[in-house]
C-alpha cells in the first residue's frame, strides 16, 4: 500500500481488525446471553467493515488482491454468524 494510504486505510483496518476479538471477550465477560449476542453483533460489524475497506482498497488499486485475505474475513464473518445463531436458540 502506498504510504499516502498507509495512515488512513491501514490504521482503519488495524482498529476494525483489533475491534473483533474485543468485542468477542467484552460480551463474554457479561453476565448475560443478551449482552454477549450485542457483542457479537459489534464484532460482526467490524468484520464487515474490515472486509469492505478491504475492497476499497483493491478497487481503488492501493493493495494486489489477496483471495486468502478474504477467505480469512469471511471464516471469521461465518463463525459470528453461528455463534451468535446458537446463542440465539439457547436463550429463547
Amino acid at each position: 500500500m502506498p504510504k499516502s494510504e498507509q495512515f488512513g486505510f491501514v490504521s482503519q483496518m488495524n482498529r476494525a481488525a483489533l475491534s473483533i476479538p474485543s468485542n468477542i471477550a467484552e460480551g463474554a465477560a457479561r453476565s448475560s446471553t443478551k449482552d454477549y449476542i450485542r457483542f457479537l453483533y459489534q464484532s460482526l460489524g467490524s468484520a464487515s467493515e474490515l472486509e469492505t475497506q478491504y475492497l476499497a482498497c483493491q478497487l481503488l488499486n492501493l493493495t494486489e488482491e489477496n483471495p486468502e485475505y478474504l477467505d480469512k474475513i469471511d471464516h471469521v464473518l461465518r463463525m459470528l454468524k453461528s455463534q451468535i445463531n446458537s446463542l440465539k436458540k439457547k436463550d429463547q
